[in-house]
């Protein structure tokens, strides 16, 4: 076989594979969470659980302002603290982790559960940033 054939079924299995990625997650999305737009998430924030779940650097950095930081990391530690009365909403970077949290929310209860589209990326409410 030519090398070049090798590189094409290894770039169309990486292209497959990102793919079914996204399908995956677009699934356990749609099982695990509602997801709502900027304006949206903005309104019903002052009577939810804002939940940034980006690890402590990336929320140092940058957050929404309001957000507390429950990285994905130590969420199921920290699941508890979490209260079941009251709206979720949850943000990452983009929206990959927060779908991952979403679910854990899910199988431990929770029903009420909200993901930011696109992710604190496209976030243009007002933010707050630790001063170094």
């Amino acid at each position: 076989m030519s090398p070049i054939i090798i590189i094409d079924i290894v770039l169309i299995a990486i292209l497959l594979g990102i793919g079914i990625n996204e399908l995956y997650l677009r699934i356990m999305a749609k099982k695990s969470a509602t997801t709502i737009d900027q304006e949206t998430f903005r309104e019903g924030m002052r009577k939810a659980q804002v939940i940034d779940v980006r690890e402590k650097d990336e929320f140092d950095a940058g957050h929404v302002l309001g957000a507390r930081n429950i990285p994905y990391s130590v969420l199921k530690n920290s699941i508890g603290s979490i209260r079941k009365d009251q709206p979720v909403y949850i943000y990452d970077q983009k929206r990959a982790i927060a779908v991952r949290a979403a679910n854990k929310l899910r199988k431990a209860g929770y029903t009420d559960i909200y993901l930011l589209k696109g992710g604190y990326q496209s976030w243009e409410g007002k933010v707050k940033k630790k001063n170094s």
